[in-house]
């Protein structure tokens, strides 16, 4: 006999899927709170042996005191006779961040959401080669100095007091007792000696850092908290490269010695001594699609950084970055010159966002390289002639003024037409066509068979593929901009747009024609591992391929200078050799057109440019106005 399903039935049925419900809900309740619980069970366990920590250094400090040999030194340079002076509560270093919490609406907490706008490949120190992985390294490892975003002095970070010898070949550097890495571990001398023989090690991945290092000599220890940088010869920038090199961790890394293609291939092997970290200093990957860092709570510093944890998120594209900022969830966005001025008459955007224009005085610039192939097998740009012919062919004043709405200016070479590097007698390349073609001409290339393109003597076409990131809007629009310039002119381009990771691989195979890209630059900027001969091979940043002894002779003899009086004369003559040469075609230095979120407080322009991505930190977030919460 058939059976009904009856209203009996019914409230069975009912029963047991509120039932399944319910027991769903408590598993995922059960989930969450033992996730809370294993956080909290950590940060317990954290404090505790911080605890401990503190204790052991009390002891410690009351047995110097009571043996009469407690003496704390100086937070800047050491003393006539090595007499150390007595510091002030808070560090150099600190003095803006203390400045900022004395603010009256300051207060810890809630989160800074930025985006990348390139999927990282890596963010391992040393590996890495891009400025996005290192702004990220910058939270979470430190060096012995920095500079004071004011007055461009170096003041003390890990270290806190120095010393340079008379001939600068020394530089004496003591370090702070209760500096300790993110894992409760402390750094002492021994972290800082390591760091530089794992960068001098040739297993390890690291060419850029060794092509800097080859000027030291060594590095050793004097005892815990004092170590020894000795130079093999005189460096004007001796002072930056060993009070800025990032101290890794000896525990942490020196396993890696026994596998260097571990390290060498890793994606987030990051552990420091800075305010923030990783939560699994081994665990990032490029999958995550982001990065987060939370907050150190072991950090040793006199003020913790506001925020409770750093996140950027990946978002290539320029449209869906802007779309993601509008929705408030991102804090920062640089904004693309054809967007600017339109967002500035948007009501909704400007009332919940602070914008900011401004040309940084560290600021770097754009460029095409040109790839001039090997001794054996050169390519069409090693050709002097032929690359100015394609300066005077690139019409960068069009550029600045079409694509770019005036935000910007042109480049002339590495370095700032305001710094005392420059050489004043140089002016730009204006844009001329004609110029251009005699020099072609000059140098082989003309139209041999009537059809509008030049060729060269064997009835090759000149036309090669310019290679440029792929997610980036601007960088099309002048690509695509020059193929119809060069075009008029008989040469062909044939635009490439590439994913980032791959645009890594190919400078490291120097598998292109031409690529556009930028470089960061700085107070002074060493233009070595860029230009010199030498940096050809090996992972240096002469990826072109540019050779010229004399140009070698004048970049060696500068760096070899500690006197500025003397050392800028030098720079001035790399640059006009360097203007002759064109090894790039210098693009622009462009302004920064930037929106940040008006909860943001305590906004800054320095010499330095906006103190964004200071350390220590100095944004917050107003208790009333805070969206995260850890």
């Amino acid at each position: 006999m058939e059976r009904r399903f009856t209203v009996k039935d019914f409230s069975i049925f009912i029963f047991l899927s509120l039932l399944a419900v319910m027991i769903l809900l408590t598993m995922y309740m059960v989930d969450r709170q033992w996730g809370k619980m294993t956080q909290m069970e950590r940060v317990m366990q954290e404090q505790a042996d911080s605890m401990r920590e503190l204790r052991s250094l009390v002891r410690s400090v009351d047995q110097r005191v009571q043996n009469g040999s407690f003496n704390v030194a100086s937070s800047g340079q050491m003393a006539a006779g090595n007499v150390p002076l007595v510091k002030d509560d808070f560090p150099a270093a600190f003095r803006r961040a203390k400045l900022a919490i004395e603010q009256p609406g300051y207060h810890e907490g809630d989160w800074h959401v930025q985006a990348f706008g390139v999927s990282l490949k890596t963010i391992t120190p040393l590996v890495s080669s891009d400025v996005y992985a290192s702004n990220v390294q910058s939270y979470v490892q430190e060096s012995l100095l920095t500079r004071d975003p004011d007055t461009l002095e170096w003041v003390g970070m890990i270290a806190d007091a120095w010393e340079v010898s008379e001939d600068g070949l020394k530089i004496t550097f003591k370090l702070r007792d209760d500096v300790v890495f993110s894992d409760g571990q402390p750094l002492t001398s021994d972290d800082v000696v390591f760091t530089f023989d794992f960068i001098m090690n040739q297993t390890i991945s690291a060419p850029r850092e060794r092509a800097y290092f080859e000027k030291m000599k060594s590095v050793t220890v004097l005892d815990k908290y004092s170590v020894v940088f000795e130079f093999k010869e005189p460096y004007f920038n001796a002072l930056s490269l060993a009070g800025g090199m990032s101290i890794m961790p000896r525990h942490f890394y020196e396993p890696y010695l026994k596998a260097p293609e571990t390290f060498n291939q890793s994606k987030g092997l990051l552990l420091g001594s800075g305010p923030y970290r990783l939560r699994d200093p081994k665990g990032w990957t490029p999958d995550l699609g982001m990065v987060e860092l939370e907050r150190n709570p072991r950090y040793w510093g006199p003020i913790l950084p506001a925020f409770d944890r750093l996140l950027w998120k990946v978002i290539e594209n320029d449209s869906a970055r802007l779309t993601t900022f509008r929705n408030g969830e991102i804090d920062i966005y640089g904004a693309r010159p054809i967007e600017y001025k339109k967002l500035l008459k948007d009501e909704h955007l400007t009332t919940r966002a602070k914008n900011f224009e401004y040309m940084s005085p560290t600021a770097g610039y754009s460029y095409i390289g040109w790839n001039q192939g090997s001794a054996d097998k050169p390519s069409r740009f090693a050709d002097k002639r032929v690359r100015q012919a394609m300066t005077y062919l690139t019409d960068r004043e069009r550029v600045i003024e079409e694509i770019m709405l005036g935000y910007g200016e042109v480049a002339i070479s590495p370095f700032s037409p305001r710094s005392h590097q420059h050489n004043k007698s140089l002016t730009p390349r204006s844009y001329a066509p004609d110029k251009a073609k005699a020099l072609l001409k000059e140098a082989g290339y003309e139209d041999r068979n009537g059809d509008g393109v030049l060729e060269d003597a064997k009835g090759e076409p000149f036309e090669f593929e310019l290679v440029y990131f792929q997610g980036n809007e601007d960088t099309k629009r002048i690509v695509l901009f020059l193929k119809d310039l060069y075009a008029g002119a008989g040469i062909l381009l044939q635009p490439k747009p590439t994913e980032w990771s791959v645009m890594i691989d190919l400078l490291d195979k120097r598998n292109f024609d031409a690529i556009t890209l930028g470089w960061s630059s700085g107070v002074e900027t060493d233009i070595y591992q860029m230009f010199h001969s030498s940096r050809t091979e090996d992972g240096g940043d002469n990826f072109v391929g540019n050779k010229n002894p004399e140009l070698d002779k004048l970049i060696d003899e500068a760096r070899a200078t500690v006197d500025e009086a003397k050392r800028m004369p030098l720079w001035q003559q790399a640059e006009a050799i360097m203007y002759d040469d064109q090894p790039y075609t210098f693009l622009m230095r462009r302004k920064t057109l930037a929106f940040i979120d008006r909860r943001i407080h305590n906004i800054a322009q320095t010499k330095l440019g906006l103190n964004a991505g200071f350390v220590p930190v100095e944004w917050y977030v107003p208790l009333e106005l805070q969206k995260y919460s850890d």
